[in-house]
């Protein structure tokens, strides 16, 4: 059986009757939930004719394919080499000069040419992946209602609700991942509705650039449960709902129908969930009973970890030395919190000892059990008792108290670490280690030329957005970018290919320890705490490798394939895994050229064709 892409570009083949030369269509069927996550799927015959699909108007098919899919002159002659195409496209994208038109200009490519468009993505990911994603997806979603063209992603609306399941079977593919959101919490932007489809759209772009998951195994799944935006509500051209927020009982009520209708049409499903304005009750809800996790709380989380277990190496103070202080006490700071807590306990501390090296501060101050106001679920842990009544209204007073080591920015308050902080940060600490995570680069804490500045090219800097180089005193330092996009990808993958049942906290612990040992020798030597980002789909292997070590070690997979493999093994068996663009025009050929030998062979079946 031949295995063909179809709708997003491996695509149907036609044969011709021997009698009337009729065509008939090659149309895709799903395979199997326990066959290969990342083959292209199978084919069959059906009787009805077709006319060729937008996304096999491709550049770089020769002749003999063009003709097969009967778009033999509906292009122009010259079959392209991929790299030429590659020229053309960067060319385009020059030619724009705002983010949002570089966005719209590549959601157009990865439309219509899907392998085209991950072919730039992989090859040039650096330059491409702030303009997919954070932080130029920031802009798309804000416009998203407004620059609207073409349909992107599954929307469940809470009008839906009894009828989850029937709108999943619109949806045309097998999925092997979802990311979903409710919009609710779009990056540091708000709630922002259905407008937020930008970022499963985004995410999922970037689980198959990154970690070759097959384009069309991926779901951006939006849940419009409404919005409490009075902005969108009264915008005519808002696309979303007209209704207030949903409730938290609605929404719960919402979403276990929606978990129950994705695992009974696809069993197994990996489902990431994103933006939701307060993630922790889906994800513990969910988490012990499907395959889930929350990348806002997790995924960042292990990332940061990573970008810290280096940095506290390169820092030469011990683990229980270490004083944190986090500007941002949300379910993204608690989520990091807690993950270099698991950390610290690794290296020799008691839950209670590395709970202690954590002072979190919110809008009202040091989080402290005797603040006066009654502090959120997630706040509770990392609450302070030891403040002797007095309290500690801003984050400068903060850092006067506790005089970290370690300052982690997760607030989405632009600049507010300030000169002063970052001078004082330096006085205090040899190798101070400074992390603004927020995003956009807007809302970044600072900036890596203040840190570089004012640090005196001393600071142990990691960003959630990009910044430029600096140098300082001669010498060139390179910024740290603790984007998710490290983990992400990786722990979808080893999840998916290892079939795990749920995705464990030690799955999570194990992506963030696999990163921390990505980096190659030259890049430790610069004090680099992230890899290279052109080196990501290396690093997805590596953090997979990672996820499916720790899932077999928690009884929690069911690929049974991989039981015994060495190191040297699986690695070698993730990348066979892997979706590679670069690959697919070549595959396209082959199995083009021996398709027709076959029909050639059979009873004279080519004679009088079109090919």
């Amino acid at each position: 059986m031949l295995r063909l892409g179809r709708k997003l570009g491996i695509f149907p083949f036609r044969t011709v009757s021997k009698d009337s030369y009729s065509v008939r269509s090659i149309k895709p069927l799903d395979p199997p939930r326990d066959s290969n996550s990342f083959s292209a799927p199978r084919f069959s015959m059906s009787a009805s004719d077709r006319t060729p699909e937008i996304g096999e108007f491709d550049t770089s098919h020769s002749i003999a394919v063009r003709r097969f899919n009967r778009t033999h002159g509906l292009i122009p002659p010259a079959v392209e080499d991929p790299d030429l195409q590659l020229q053309r496209c960067l060319k385009q994208l020059s030619q724009r000069q705002k983010c949002i038109d570089k966005y719209l200009y590549l959601s157009g490519l990865r439309n219509s040419n899907v392998h085209l468009f991950y072919r730039l993505a992989t090859k040039h990911i650096k330059d491409i992946a702030p303009l997919i994603y954070t932080p130029t997806v920031g802009d798309a979603c804000l416009q998203w209602s407004h620059n609207y063209v073409q349909p992107e992603g599954l929307y469940l609306s809470y009008s839906d609700k009894g009828r989850v399941a029937s709108v999943l079977h619109n949806w045309p593919h097998r999925v092997d991942i979802t990311v979903v959101t409710d919009g609710s919490r779009i990056l540091g932007l708000g709630d922002l509705g259905i407008n937020g489809m930008g970022i499963p759209v985004g995410k999922l772009a970037l689980y198959t650039a990154c970690a070759g998951i097959r384009p069309e195994a991926t779901l951006p799944l939006m849940l419009d449960l409404g919005t409490g935006n009075k902005e969108l509500l009264e915008d005519p051209l808002y696309m979303g709902s007209r209704r207030e927020k949903a409730s938290a009982r609605e929404e719960q009520e919402f979403m276990d129908e929606v978990m129950i209708a994705l695992n009974e049409k696809w069993p197994g499903i990996v489902v990431q969930f994103e933006d939701f304005k307060n993630p922790f009750p889906a994800l513990e809800r969910y988490q012990h009973r499907y395959t889930c996790f929350n990348d806002d709380i997790q995924g960042t989380g292990a990332v940061v970890l990573a970008g810290i277990i280096n940095a506290v190496k390169k820092s030469g103070v011990p683990v229980k030395g270490q004083r944190a202080v986090f500007m941002g006490a949300g379910s993204a700071g608690v989520g990091v919190a807690k993950q270099i807590v698991a950390y610290f306990m690794r290296e020799g501390l008691t839950e209670e000892q590395a709970r202690e090296c954590f002072w979190l501060v919110d809008t009202k101050g040091l989080v402290t059990n005797d603040r006066g106001d009654k502090l959120a679920d997630h706040k509770i842990y990392f609450s302070r008792n030891d403040n002797a009544g007095k309290q500690y209204k801003t984050l400068a007073e903060v850092v006067d108290y506790v005089k970290p080591t370690i300052l982690m920015g997760l607030s989405t308050m632009g600049g507010i670490f300030s000169p002063e902080l970052l001078k004082k940060m330096a006085d205090w600490n040899k190798r101070p280690i400074i992390f603004p995570l927020s995003n956009p680069s807007a809302n970044s804490e600072c900036t890596f030329e203040d840190a570089v500045k004012y640090t005196k090219g001393r600071a142990l800097f990691a960003s959630g957005s990009p910044f430029p180089p600096e140098t300082y005193e001669g010498q060139t330092l390179h910024p740290g970018q603790g984007n998710n996009m490290y983990v992400f990808p990786g722990i979808g993958l080893g999840t998916i290919l290892s079939k795990s049942t749920v995705v464990t906290q030690s799955m999570i612990y194990a992506s963030a320890e696999a990163l921390s040992t990505a980096l190659t020798p030259s890049e430790r030597s610069q004090d680099w705490l992230y890899p290279e980002i052109a080196r990501i789909r290396d690093v997805s292997v590596i953090v997979a490798m990672g996820v499916i070590r720790a899932a077999e070690k928690a009884g929690v997979d069911r690929e049974t394939r991989i039981e015994g493999m060495k190191d040297e093994e699986l690695e070698k068996w993730v990348r066979s895994k892997m979706y590679d663009p670069s690959e697919e025009t070549e595959r396209v050929e082959r199995e083009v050229h021996s398709f027709i030998e076959d029909m050639a062979a059979t009873k004279g079946g080519m004679r009088g064709s079109h090919l």
